[in-house]
């Protein structure tokens, strides 16, 4: 598989409905050479479908945000440590009683709990406070999106 290939199955994960010629131009190829390159991909197993991925999968998410107070000089010392979870989001330094506050998006409640245990072990964590997320209706983006049924959003 060379740069080529590469490109046109990151095209195809961008937007796998797309027409090849909007993926040959992306990529700097010919129609002709696309369609010959995909075809090839799937006849080698690389590509073994084309999928819809509907918005309940993707809000499959559990969410949560963390409270942390902690004893360490500053809350800088702790970047670190916090960043080896894949799953945190953001961390922002607060005021008020709070040190930071972060944003966890896990694949599963065990997870979360998991995060939450882990973050809590380290010596320096005076006292975590955990949020779910029940709901979320919009993001900065603008687009609405429900957590929730229809039929049980309020």
């Amino acid at each position: 598989m060379d740069k080529f290939d590469q490109q046109i199955l990151q095209q195809l994960r961008q937007n796998a409905r797309q027409s090849v010629s909007d993926i040959a131009a992306a990529v700097h190829l010919s129609r002709s050479a696309v369609t010959e390159r995909m075809r090839k991909l799937e006849q080698q197993k690389v590509i073994l479908g084309y999928q819809v991925v509907l918005q309940s999968a993707t809000e499959a998410k559990v969410r949560a945000y963390f409270e942390l107070q902690h004893k360490a000089a500053r809350c800088q010392e702790l970047i670190p440590f916090l960043r080896s979870f894949a799953e945190l989001k953001s961390c922002n330094g607060i005021s008020g009683e709070v040190d930071l506050m972060l944003f966890v998006e896990a694949d599963s409640m065990a997870r979360i709990h998991q995060i939450r245990e882990q973050i809590d072990a380290h010596p320096d964590i005076v006292r975590i406070k955990t949020h779910m997320v029940m709901n979320q209706w919009f993001s900065a983006s603008g687009t609405e999106l429900s957590m929730a049924p229809a039929e049980a959003s309020t």
